[in-house]
């Protein structure tokens, strides 16, 4: 079946652009179908202004991925914890790498939600987005960051200030959910079942400068 129209390029772009790998590497994707060695996870947002090999300029394969929106790892989340499982476990990854990214809409969503005057610490599930159901995929998803920016006391602040505060303790937040992960913990306890040490970091990507920065807030086994 032929691509939609509106998606024909993305076809056109990846076929030239395999065409130069392939010229420029002879080999490279025969190689990629021996296994990946990534030595990092990154969990990002899902923003399409944030593609992680193109921003560290990397090769696929170095970087395993989980993205989702506002870059979240939620210990109560399957699917965030059984890709920190298998780079920790079966693919040797040693750094854990949340990144989070200014003018993040996410961010600002939370911020919009814990401010409002119907907001509610006790509630169970926030509304972020009024024309949603309540108990909407995205108004629970986002709860608990809505939450934490309630406590961060920054409804007086304006949005363009707040946002990237919100951004930055996001980022620590995660962080943090990480080190009481389980494999986590007990890569710590006795390393990963790879032998190797574990590092959880804390970086923001600058969408207007194309930079990245550690927040300095690295996890380890000497740094608990």
């Amino acid at each position: 079946m032929s691509p939609h129209p509106d998606l024909y390029r993305f076809f056109a772009l990846n076929s030239e652009w395999a065409k130069r790998v392939e010229s420029q590497e002879p080999g490279f994707f025969t190689d990629s179908t021996k296994g990946q060695t990534p030595q990092i996870l990154w969990i990002g947002c899902s923003d399409s202004r944030v593609p992680e090999s193109v921003v560290t300029a990397v090769r696929p394969g170095e970087i395993f991925v989980h993205r989702n929106i506002a870059n979240q790892f939620q210990l109560d989340d399957d699917s965030a914890q059984a890709v920190l499982t298998y780079a920790l476990d079966h693919l040797g990854v040693e750094h854990v790498v949340v990144v989070g990214h200014t003018e993040c809409g996410g961010a600002a969503a939370c911020f919009g939600a814990a401010s409002s005057p119907a907001f509610s610490a006790s509630a169970p599930i926030c509304t972020i987005d009024p024309s949603l159901a309540p108990d909407a995929a995205l108004n629970k998803w986002l709860t608990p960051l809505t939450k934490h920016v309630a406590s961060l006391k920054l409804s007086s602040a304006p949005k363009a200030e707040a946002v990237p505060v919100i951004v930055e303790e996001n980022v620590k937040l995660q962080v943090e959910n990480l080190s009481k992960a389980q494999t986590i913990v007990d890569a710590w306890a006795h390393k990963s079942k790879k032998g190797k040490e574990i590092w959880v970091h804390g970086w923001v990507y600058d969408l207007a400068k194309g930079e990245l920065r550690d927040l300095g807030v690295s996890r380890g086994p000497s740094a608990k």
